[in-house]
Protein backbone atom coordinates (compact mmCIF):
# COMPACT_ATOMS: atom_id res chain seq x y z
CA UNK A 1 0.00 0.00 0.00
CA UNK A 2 1.27 3.49 -0.82
CA UNK A 3 1.83 6.18 1.76
CA UNK A 4 -1.05 8.60 2.32
CA UNK A 5 -0.84 12.18 1.10
CA UNK A 6 -2.57 13.41 4.24
CA UNK A 7 -3.54 12.09 7.64
CA UNK A 8 -6.38 13.55 9.67
CA UNK A 9 -7.08 14.52 13.28
CA UNK A 10 -10.77 14.44 14.21
CA UNK A 11 -11.81 16.88 16.91
CA UNK A 12 -15.12 16.71 18.77
CA UNK A 13 -17.40 19.74 18.87
CA UNK A 14 -17.08 19.56 22.68
CA UNK A 15 -13.35 20.38 22.31
CA UNK A 16 -13.39 23.09 19.64
CA UNK A 17 -10.19 23.98 17.83
CA UNK A 18 -9.19 27.50 18.90
CA UNK A 19 -8.92 30.24 16.25
CA UNK A 20 -6.29 30.87 15.24
CA UNK A 21 -4.95 27.35 15.58
CA UNK A 22 -2.40 27.50 18.43
CA UNK A 23 1.24 26.48 18.16
CA UNK A 24 0.33 23.46 20.33
CA UNK A 25 -3.14 21.92 20.18
CA UNK A 26 -4.79 20.76 23.40
CA UNK A 27 -5.05 16.99 23.78
CA UNK A 28 -8.37 15.19 23.90
CA UNK A 29 -9.20 13.00 26.90
CA UNK A 30 -8.65 9.93 24.71
CA UNK A 31 -5.23 11.19 23.56
CA UNK A 32 -4.19 11.88 27.17
CA UNK A 33 -5.36 8.44 28.33
CA UNK A 34 -3.65 6.70 25.38
CA UNK A 35 -0.39 8.63 25.56
CA UNK A 36 -0.49 9.55 21.86
CA UNK A 37 -2.53 11.52 19.34
CA UNK A 38 -5.06 9.42 17.44
CA UNK A 39 -5.03 10.09 13.70
CA UNK A 40 -6.75 8.54 10.67
CA UNK A 41 -6.16 8.16 6.96
CA UNK A 42 -8.86 9.43 4.58
CA UNK A 43 -10.12 5.84 4.23
CA UNK A 44 -10.41 5.54 8.01
CA UNK A 45 -12.20 8.84 8.74
CA UNK A 46 -15.73 7.43 8.32
CA UNK A 47 -14.95 4.41 10.48
CA UNK A 48 -13.49 6.64 13.20
CA UNK A 49 -16.48 9.02 13.09
CA UNK A 50 -18.97 6.15 13.27
CA UNK A 51 -17.18 4.58 16.22
CA UNK A 52 -16.09 7.51 18.38
CA UNK A 53 -18.17 10.50 17.25
CA UNK A 54 -21.56 8.90 16.63
CA UNK A 55 -23.39 11.33 18.94
CA UNK A 56 -21.52 14.47 17.85
CA UNK A 57 -23.53 16.83 15.61
CA UNK A 58 -20.31 18.18 14.08
CA UNK A 59 -16.56 17.60 14.09
CA UNK A 60 -13.55 19.55 12.98
CA UNK A 61 -11.20 17.62 10.73
CA UNK A 62 -7.60 18.77 10.62
CA UNK A 63 -5.65 17.81 7.49
CA UNK A 64 -1.95 17.12 8.02
CA UNK A 65 0.65 16.68 5.28
CA UNK A 66 1.93 13.18 5.96
CA UNK A 67 5.33 13.78 4.33
CA UNK A 68 6.16 16.46 6.92
CA UNK A 69 5.52 14.16 9.89
CA UNK A 70 6.27 10.74 8.40
CA UNK A 71 9.27 10.10 10.65
CA UNK A 72 7.19 10.95 13.73
CA UNK A 73 4.21 8.72 12.94
CA UNK A 74 3.86 5.19 14.26
CA UNK A 75 1.47 2.83 12.47
CA UNK A 76 -0.18 0.67 15.10
CA UNK A 77 -3.23 -1.48 15.54
CA UNK A 78 -6.33 0.18 16.91
CA UNK A 79 -5.23 -0.65 20.45
CA UNK A 80 -1.82 0.94 19.86
CA UNK A 81 0.19 -2.17 20.62
CA UNK A 82 1.65 -3.56 17.39
CA UNK A 83 3.35 -2.12 14.32
CA UNK A 84 1.67 -2.78 11.02
CA UNK A 85 1.16 -1.93 7.38
CA UNK A 86 0.76 1.74 6.49
CA UNK A 87 -2.93 2.52 6.11
CA UNK A 88 -4.13 -1.02 6.78
CA UNK A 89 -7.73 -1.46 7.92
CA UNK A 90 -6.90 -1.96 11.61
CA UNK A 91 -3.64 -0.03 11.54
CA UNK A 92 -3.87 3.66 12.41
CA UNK A 93 -1.36 6.52 12.46
CA UNK A 94 -0.42 7.68 15.95
CA UNK A 95 1.82 10.55 16.96
CA UNK A 96 3.63 10.36 20.27
CA UNK A 97 3.93 14.10 20.48
CA UNK A 98 1.80 17.15 19.95
CA UNK A 99 0.33 18.80 16.89
CA UNK A 100 -0.01 22.49 16.29
CA UNK A 101 -0.51 25.20 13.73
CA UNK A 102 2.73 24.39 11.88
CA UNK A 103 1.47 20.84 11.26
CA UNK A 104 -2.04 21.67 10.04
CA UNK A 105 -2.41 22.12 6.27
CA UNK A 106 -6.12 22.97 6.49
CA UNK A 107 -9.23 22.33 8.53
CA UNK A 108 -12.87 21.64 7.80
CA UNK A 109 -15.93 21.62 10.04
CA UNK A 110 -18.30 18.83 9.01
CA UNK A 111 -21.93 18.83 10.14
CA UNK A 112 -23.69 15.51 10.56
CA UNK A 113 -27.17 16.95 10.27
CA UNK A 114 -30.10 14.52 10.42
CA UNK A 115 -28.28 11.81 8.45
CA UNK A 116 -25.25 9.68 9.11
CA UNK A 117 -21.55 10.49 9.06
CA UNK A 118 -21.28 8.54 5.81
CA UNK A 119 -23.82 10.90 4.22
CA UNK A 120 -22.09 13.98 5.65
CA UNK A 121 -18.72 12.85 4.30
CA UNK A 122 -20.11 12.46 0.78
CA UNK A 123 -20.53 16.24 0.73
CA UNK A 124 -16.82 16.79 1.47
CA UNK A 125 -15.24 13.74 -0.13
CA UNK A 126 -13.11 15.82 -2.51
CA UNK A 127 -11.41 17.40 0.52
CA UNK A 128 -10.47 14.00 1.98
CA UNK A 129 -7.41 13.14 -0.07
CA UNK A 130 -6.28 9.53 -0.16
Amino acid sequence: MSKPTYIYKLVSFTDPVPEPIPAVLPLSELDVASGFMHLSTAKQVARTLNRFFVDDPQVTILRIDYSKLESEIRWEDSKGTAPGEVGGEGIFPHRYGRLGSADIESKLVVYKGEGSWDEALKKVESWLVY
